[in-house]
């Protein structure tokens, strides 16, 4: 069996160096820390040092402030020592691009400074120029002369780093070798941390982020696959989703790239970067790592496995046995296509959704109601529609009343599905609905007799573990021997799935279990939320079924929420669109702003967002600035920048096509733009 330095298979935290925040440290066995960043302009004193108050009430445990220029950096100390007579010590980091002046200035007034390698003293003209080999050290040696003053005022005054590479604004230099890819992020942001190394400082953390949550996840996991086998420390994490967005969208994408990596054991510090109040990003931060932070009080450093806190040749590196996919590029687990209810299952076609009943099928008119609701059937165009509804049964009688219900829903009775806990029951719904849902209590045995009743009708058969009390093996266990005996009959129309409360780990171990044993029947993504609030629905679902899909695993996703019947389904479907593997509205790729945008952020996304919400597919950047370069709109079709005051370009893909666009004018500009491509359709 190969190993893997992450682990994949159980929650075991990564050990890492703590770095010093001031009076606060992260990393190592401290709390992993909720953080954000005010969107004042730093020249505004009030403004910032009211921001930042709010942000401490909310219980912030790290603030970031930007710094564009020398004297944003000078006046960060007036900011600091107004808030320090406040009785606020919360530490402070100093978000620095392009101008080393300005990060020289910031470091006598922060606790932290933020740099990124693609600015920071690189030369960067986004242009699709080659570099020799001559010319590719030159321009090293030239970024390394520019950033070892940086590192011994941060080591003279005691300050931590951050060296954070967000993908899209990589150097023209790191580009031309790497790609535009999270090798080409982890590389760079590597040679900065080898020159701290050179230098003896090792007061340093990374990130590694991006708008799209696959690239984020692989660029991590590569780089801790690159850092600990490399430098000299495990160094610490901070994780976040860039320009995630706002409202349910934004918390979900975010909570699925920094929740599928905190289920992995990484991540020391994290930010949820919303296009809203920066205060509104903290309850979603702590909610997020509520789970990971009550897992250390209980267990203590029991509960934190090291990995490789200090390598050393002639210490064997801790390692964990390797994920049953490849975790930094994305492929889909392949599968057999299977026909069910109007489309397939598996191979390349979308992923389907499923969403449950709450009316029981005895109260016949209430449910045929609710089915009639969730499956849209007076709106035949709707895009977020689900391919399955499932009732729970229990009774024959249940059984009886649901064939009466069912049979009035005409076409749609293809998109019904039933849940049968009483195995007796399953050739009563057989020919009743177009799925039928076996659910197998742990340690059950499942009679000669049901599968005998089992042929390829018209009924899909799911087998689904019910998984509560084992560990997070047995349901691998008991569903491949199902999987082998189904397929020794020769059944083709048949899925799996597990519901439990830790599903990453136990569809990592059917996965593997399955590949092994060379079953390719599709997986269904099974959640249930529990009592959970909605806060926690949304961000606990996000993490525990969007994780799967971003690593290829998941053909089905089938909810069980709470959630009033629509809000399910666009639960469903924000997953899938945030996971990139279903696309069904537009994307809307927003920063959340900072002191370098000139224009209400949160109010243009909105409206942009009400004008272009129906163009289903479409990627749309909407973003403060241009400091991150072009790219930092990863893979949008068109973008809205802000280019100064009442100034904004237009882009479509990475190419500005009209610069300083008046603010008053420029929605009507990028609509009149995206219909230009022919890419415009009226709203129905």
């Amino acid at each position: 069996m190969q190993h893997f330095p992450i682990a994949m298979y159980h929650y075991s935290r990564r050990q890492t160096r703590e770095v010093g925040f001031g009076l606060l440290s992260l990393g190592g066995y401290q709390p992993i820390r909720v953080e954000s960043m005010t969107t004042t302009h730093t020249m505004d004193t009030k403004a910032s040092v009211e921001q930042c108050r709010r942000l401490y009430e909310a219980g912030c445990e790290i603030i970031r402030l930007t710094v564009p220029t020398e004297k944003d950096a000078e006046n960060l100390k007036v900011i600091r020592d107004q808030l320090r007579r406040d009785g606020i010590a919360t530490p402070l980091v100093a978000d620095i691009h392009f101008s080393r002046k300005a990060a020289l200035k910031a470091v006598e007034s922060v606790e932290n400074v933020r740099i990124n390698p693609g600015n920071y003293a690189n030369t960067r003209k986004f242009s699709n120029e080659e570099y020799s080999e001559e010319a590719f050290r030159t321009e090293y040696e030239k970024v390394r002369a520019e950033f070892l003053p940086l590192i011994a005022k941060a080591k003279k005054y005691g300050v931590s780093m951050r060296i954070g590479t967000n993908h899209g604004s990589l150097s023209d230099r790191i580009v031309s070798r790497y790609g535009n890819t999270p090798d080409g992020m982890v590389e760079a942001a590597l040679e900065f941390a080898r020159i701290c190394e050179d230098e003896g400082y090792y007061d340093i953390l990374f990130s590694m982020k991006s708008s799209n949550v696959r690239v984020m996840i692989q660029a991590y996991r590569l780089l801790v696959m690159k850092a600990d086998a490399e430098l000299r420390h495990a160094y610490p994490l901070h994780l976040g989703v860039t320009e995630a967005g706002d409202g349910d969208e934004g918390r979900i994408k975010s909570a699925m790239g920094i929740g599928a990596l905190l289920e992995e054991g990484l991540g020391d510090t994290i930010r949820v970067s919303l296009t809203e109040d920066p205060v509104n990003e903290v309850p979603v931060g702590f909610a997020l790592v509520k789970k990971y932070n009550d897992f250390q009080k209980v267990m203590g450093e029991k509960g934190h496995v090291p990995v490789n806190q200090l390598i050393k040749a002639q210490v064997a590196k801790p390692s964990f046995d390797m994920p049953p996919f490849d975790p930094v590029s994305y492929r889909r687990r392949k599968t057999v296509v299977i026909g069910a209810g109007s489309s397939g299952i598996g191979g390349e076609s979308l992923p389907m959704v499923e969403t449950t009943a709450r009316e029981t099928a005895t109260n016949g008119d209430r449910l045929l109601e609710e089915l009639r609701s969730r499956l849209a059937v007076e709106n035949p165009d709707a895009v977020q529609r689900p391919e399955f509804v499932t009732i729970p049964v229990s009774s024959l009688d249940e059984a009886t009343a649901l064939e009466a219900v069912v049979g009035t829903l005409g076409v749609y009775r293809n998109r019904v599905g039933v849940a049968v806990s009483d195995l007796t029951l399953v050739p009563g719904v057989m020919d009743t609905a177009a799925k039928v849902r076996l659910d197998i209590a742990e340690g059950e045995m499942i009679d000669k007799g049901v599968f005998d009743t089992l042929h390829d009708r018209k009924a899909l058969i799911e087998f689904c573990f019910k998984h509560e009390n084992a560990s997070a093996k047995v349901p691998a266990e008991v569903l491949e021997r199902i999987a082998v005996r189904v397929k020794q009959m020769g059944l083709r129309r048949i899925v799996f799935s597990i519901e439990s409360a830790d599903t990453v780990y136990v569809y990592r171990h059917l996965v593997r279990s399955f590949n092994e044993a060379a079953i390719d029947y599709p997986l269904v993504i099974r959640y249930r939320a529990g009592d959970k609030d909605r806060l926690g629905t949304l961000i606990d679902c996000a993490v525990q079924s969007g994780a799967l899909f971003c690593d290829g695993i998941g053909d089905m996703l089938a909810l069980e929420t709470g959630l009033a019947g629509h809000e399910e389904i666009n639960l469903a479907f924000n997953v899938l669109q945030a996971a990139r593997v279903r696309m069904s509205k537009t994307e809307f790729i927003s920063c959340p702003g900072c002191g370098r945008t000139y224009f209400d952020l949160e109010k243009t996304a909105a409206v942009i967002k009400s004008r272009m919400s129906h163009l289903k597919g479409l990627k749309i950047g909407i973003m403060g600035c241009i400091v991150n370069g072009p790219g930092e709109m990863a893979d949008a079709d068109f973008g809205y920048v802000g280019s100064g005051k009442n100034g904004v370009s237009l882009y479509v893909g990475k190419e500005c096509v009209e610069s300083n666009v008046p603010e008053d004018d420029a929605v009507e500009k990028l609509v009149e733009l995206i219909k230009s491509h022919g890419r415009w359709v009226d709203p129905v």
